[in-house]
């Protein structure tokens, strides 16, 4: 059975942690491919600051072009809410008899359980989880939690991926104190942001 991994989020922009992420995901899963799933707009936490979905998405296929990801415009086209059960679901259609991999980081794990009908999302996919925490607990934490949602039906995945530690409201302060990108983004990303203005905190975000 061929291996789908899904990896969600803003990428409001896309960085190298993320792709660090997608890498090391790729490799220990044993992944046959790896799609990129930016969301319209997260249902799950507020983003005051969210630039359009359009250069989101091209700034993303240019970020993984070098890899050979692909990235979805599933999310972005949706006119209803968009929930990652709903995205499951449709590429599941999509990918007949592929076993999905729902990829993330710690912090969106903590709250899974929120999300819109859990129990379905538990079915459709696997969810692999890269820790964060930097508290001496923090795996054991993680460890426990994962345990908790395996009795409820998830079938969970813990992979010990260094963190690699650069964040989007990094790039967006670099980019508000009119600071570099170098190390943050790929130099394509870099390019994109600065051709189109995506982030003009002077005259607020292009629509």
């Amino acid at each position: 059975m061929k291996r789908l991994g899904i990896f969600g989020g803003t990428f409001d922009p896309i960085h190298r942690g993320h792709l660090h992420l997608a890498r090391e995901f790729f490799q220990r899963l044993e992944l046959d491919f790896l799609l990129l799933v930016p969301t319209k707009r997260p249902t799950h936490k507020s983003a005051p600051h969210l630039a359009d979905a359009q250069h989101r998405l091209a700034m993303c296929r240019l970020a993984v072009e070098p890899f050979g990801y692909a990235v979805s415009d599933i999310e972005v086209n949706r006119d209803s809410a968009s929930y990652t059960v709903l995205t499951l679901q449709e590429i599941g259609r999509q990918y007949p008899g592929w076993e999905l991999f729902f990829l993330m980081g710690e912090d969106m794990f903590w709250t899974v359980e929120r999300w819109k009908e859990p129990e379905k999302i538990f079915r459709l996919a696997q969810l692999c989880v890269a820790p964060r925490s930097r508290e001496e607990d923090g795996m054991e934490r993680l460890s426990a939690y994962a345990e908790e949602l395996r009795r409820k039906g998830a079938r969970v995945r813990i992979e010990p991926i260094p963190y690699f530690p650069v964040s989007s409201t990094d790039v967006r302060k670099a980019l508000e104190n009119d600071g570099g990108l170098e190390g943050l983004v790929p130099p394509a990303v870099e390019s994109y942001i600065q051709v189109h203005q995506v982030y003009d905190f002077r005259k607020g975000l292009q629509a």
